[in-house]
């Protein structure tokens, strides 16, 4: 049995959650996010309080997983999701524009990362802020900027996740002439 499916969802004020057929809506002050609801487990909305139990024996893996994905829905409507990353070396630098996110990597020609429906972008000296409503949308995207140069171990230089750890390796030692 899931110990995370257990637990009840609290439907914060201002935020309105309905089931129609087998996707769940769930408008807030931010806006409003639809998923389609994962077979073999049972939502039930009472009150401000969303239950979820899984229908049959065999379905129970399912059951926590469904309920994480309804908590990230109605975290992103009321407050969003935010991940920063931060880009270091020479030369490299980052411009968000209408059209997206254009990054200097060090290439001979500017990386250009196309604006998504519901994330935006915002740079500060060498980090730069995606933001947006869906959890899953938002690590997608940043995963995909971190792709374009990961940070490589010899100088730390490229682009990491905030308060990434990186190991150094160490580079070549001279060796003495005997």
């Amino acid at each position: 049995m899931s110990k995370i499916g257990k637990k009840p969802i609290e439907i914060p004020n201002g935020v309105t959650v309905k089931i129609e057929g087998d996707s769940i809506f769930v408008k807030g002050p931010k806006g409003e996010l639809t998923k389609p609801l994962v077979k073999g487990s049972e939502v039930i909305i009472e009150g401000n309080l969303i239950r979820l139990s899984p229908k049959g024996e065999d379905n129970s893996a399912k059951w926590g997983l469904q309920r994480a994905l309804i908590a990230n829905m109605v975290i992103g409507v009321t407050n969003g999701f935010n991940k920063i990353l931060e880009f270091q070396g020479i030369g490299y630098k980052a411009n968000a524009k209408e059209g997206g996110l254009e990054l200097g990597l060090g290439f001979s020609h500017p990386v250009t990362i196309s604006a998504v429906e519901g994330i935006m972008f915002s740079v500060e000296k060498n980090s730069i802020k995606i933001s947006g409503l869906d959890k899953e949308l938002v690590g997608k995207v940043a995963a995909e900027i971190r792709s374009k140069r990961p940070p490589e171990p010899y100088k730390g230089s490229g682009i990491r996740y905030k308060n990434e750890i990186i190991k150094k390796k160490a580079g070549k030692k001279a060796v003495a002439a005997g």
